[in-house]
Parts: structure tokens; sequence; C-alpha cells
């Protein structure tokens, strides 16, 4: 499993370097338009339903996906005031190297 925090660091320079998607929903619709580089979704999601479907739709699709365990660190990587469940980044800035890294783990 990849180290959690090279995962949000990696979400953190996203947006601020590229661009990133926030929330399950527009985790989703990245995934299936082939637009994502990299998706993270919390473990700590309720009701599980919310995320089960990203990391099956992330492995079809050939996209790397990475469980983190608390939804509020993934909010604050995102820039959020509040948790959200996922996040798919998009364009990955700055942060290319380490999503190539983490997608290798």
């Amino acid at each position: 499993m990849a180290d959690e925090a090279k995962v949000l660091e990696a979400v953190e320079v996203a947006r601020t370097s590229g661009k990133i998607r926030k929330g399950a929903n527009e985790a989703t619709k990245a995934l299936e338009k082939g637009q994502a580089k990299l998706v993270v979704y919390a473990r700590d999601v309720t009701p599980k339903e919310i995320v089960m479907h990203l990391p099956l739709l992330a492995k079809e699709k050939g996209i790397p996906c990475i469980e983190i365990s608390k939804k509020e660190d993934l909010g604050a990587a995102a820039g959020l005031p509040v948790a959200t469940a996922a996040v798919a980044i998009v364009k990955e800035g700055d942060a290319k190297a380490a999503i190539e890294a983490l997608a290798r783990d």
C-alpha cells in the first residue's frame, strides 16, 4: 500500500499546479471520460456504496486508484474546508513524478 503522506502530498501539488476533481461523482465522471491520472478515495466513507465502485472502474480503465484512511485528510489535501470521499487528479502539474511513483507502488 502506498504511503498516505505521499498520496496526500501528490493531491496537494496537483491541486496547486494542475487540476483535480473533488467528490465521488466528479471522480467517477473523470474516470469514465478517461481524464483521471490518479484516483484517491477515503476508507471511512459511509455508506461504502458511495466509493466502492471507484477501484473497479479505475482498474477497468487502467488508472491507479489508492485508498487512504480519512476523508478529512483527503478534503484538506484537496483544499476543501470539509471532508471529501474521493478526488481525481486530471492534470498532474508538478505532481507528475509523484503520481508515476505512486502508480508503481
